[in-house]
This record gives structure tokens, C-alpha cells and sequence, in this order.
């Protein structure tokens, strides 16, 4: 017996264009393939990369070109305001002179009225502690400064500080006090204009200064159990603000010039 002949598996009739499928599919090499967005993505980078190079060059070649402008206009800006400080200075001068000078005419006048005589004379005992008259006398000066590190913070010395300082003296019986050669009085306000200290809206500059007249002893005793001076001994302990208080046998506060005569009524 014969044995059957193996079934012959029948070709398909477009067996033959399966190569030719490979070969369109395949036409880039794999590697190839893998590189090419790489490599565009490293073009878009250098692409972003060079727009924003060119941002930045711009905007600082316009900040190179501004800054000669800007440094002209602050040095404008910081000669006038010399000039109004200057003319403020001359104007508060001219100010004590005339005092000065309507001081001598009160006198002269006052000389032939004797019930007026008595109400300047004790106009007189009102003006030291009202700050209308210059006085002289001993006292005591504390001297205060930032600390040596004044990148930390609570090192700089602030309007709040001061103003504890002047409470304290006022405390233990200062009669008259000036800070930085400006006499304090009812009306004088310590306050803070940024990095600046002001006193009657004038800038003080480091270090400061607070003279006080009264008693020395009574001064220097009594400061430091004044809530001032628990204040500054803990900025001094904790922060390194430097300050000082010494007596002095004799000092001179001007009078503030700010202070006059607002309203006035003669009696019949």
C-alpha cells in the first residue's frame, strides 16, 4: 500500500510582496531612528537657549545705558535736598536771633510794668522745662551706636529705642534733653522714615547723641532702674547695641526753634 503524499500547504498569492512591505517599513536604520529625535530635541533647546541669551544681553545692555541717566538723577536729588537742609539750617538760625532780639524788646518793655515783669518772670522758670529757653548746666550724655554686626537683625539702633532712652532720663529728673543737638520739647516727635531716625522731621546721624541736664548722680543712678534703661541693658545684652552714659560738668541745649507763640488774646 502506498502511503498518502503530505498535504502541500498552499502559498499566498501575495506572499511574494512581503518583502517588499519589510523593506518600505524598514527603510530608516533602528539607531537611526532612535537619534533623530534626540537630536531634535537638542535643537530646540539650543534654539530656546539663544532666544532667552538674547533677552537677557538686551536687558542688560538697556540697564547699561539707563544707569548713567539714573546715577545723574540721584545726584540731582541728593544736592537739593542739601540745599533745602542747608536753607533750613540758615532759617532756624534766623529764628533764634529773632527771638533773641523780641527777648530783649519784652525786657525793655517790661522793665516799666511790674505786674508784667512777674508774669515773665515766671513765663522765665516755665521756659527751660518747655524747651523755649536755652539752658546750661551739669548732666549727663549717653552715647548709643549699632552693634558691630549690624547684618543681624535687632543690631541697628531704632526711633522706638530712643524714645525709651529720653523717657527713662525724663524719669529720674532730667530737666531739659536734646538728641543730636535737637531740643526736645511737648511737641517734638522721635519717629522712624525708613532706615533713619527723625527728630522734629530731621535725619540723625550715627552715633547718636542725648545730653540731659539735671543732677548727674541722681541721672546716672537712677537710669538703669528705669524701664529705658532695662531696655537698653537687654539690647545690650542680646544684641550687641553699644551704649554709654556718662556725666558731664557742663552742657548747653538750645532752645527749639519750633516753638512760639500760636494764639494770642489781649485783655482789656
Amino acid at each position: 500500500m502506498t502511503p498518502p503524499e503530505p498535504a502541500v500547504r498552499r502559498r499566498r498569492v501575495d506572499a511574494s510582496m512581503d518583502l517588499l512591505t519589510d523593506l518600505y517599513r524598514d527603510a530608516l536604520d533602528p539607531g537611526y531612528r532612535s537619534a533623530a529625535p534626540r537630536r531634535r530635541r537638542w535643537w530646540l533647546i539650543g534654539l530656546a537657549s539663544a532666544v532667552i541669551g538674547l533677552m537677557i544681553g538686551t536687558s542688560v545692555a538697556d540697564r547699561l545705558r539707563a544707569a548713567p541717566a539714573e546715577q545723574v538723577e540721584r545726584e540731582q536729588l541728593v544736592q537739593r535736598i542739601e540745599e533745602a537742609a542747608r536753607t533750613a539750617d540758615a532759617r532756624r538760625v534766623r529764628v533764634l536771633e529773632v527771638q533773641e532780639e523780641n527777648r530783649q524788646l519784652s525786657a525793655d518793655a517790661l522793665a516799666k510794668d511790674p505786674a508784667a515783669a512777674e508774669v515773665q518772670r515766671q513765663l522765665d522758670l516755665l521756659g527751660p522745662a518747655t524747651g523755649m529757653q536755652a539752658v546750661t548746666g551739669p548732666g549727663v550724655v549717653l552715647t548709643a551706636d549699632d552693634a558691630d554686626d549690624t547684618e543681624r537683625r535687632g543690631s541697628k539702633v531704632v526711633d522706638v529705642d530712643l524714645r525709651q532712652a529720653v523717657n527713662g532720663l525724663w524719669r529720674v529728673g532730667a530737666e531739659a534733653i536734646a538728641v543730636n543737638g535737637h531740643r526736645l520739647s511737648s511737641r517734638t516727635a522721635i519717629r522712624g522714615a525708613g532706615d533713619a531716625i527723625t527728630v522734629d522731621y530731621r535725619s540723625l546721624t550715627r552715633p547718636y547723641r542725648i545730653e540731659a541736664i539735671g543732677d548727674p548722680t541722681a541721672l546716672l543712678q537712677g537710669f538703669p532702674g528705669t524701664p529705658g534703661g532695662a531696655w537698653w541693658a537687654y539690647l545690650k545684652q542680646n544684641y550687641g547695641i553699644r551704649y554709654e552714659l556718662a556725666s558731664a560738668g557742663s552742657l548747653r541745649l538750645n532752645a527749639d526753634p519750633g516753638l512760639g507763640v500760636r494764639n494770642a488774646e489781649r485783655k482789656p
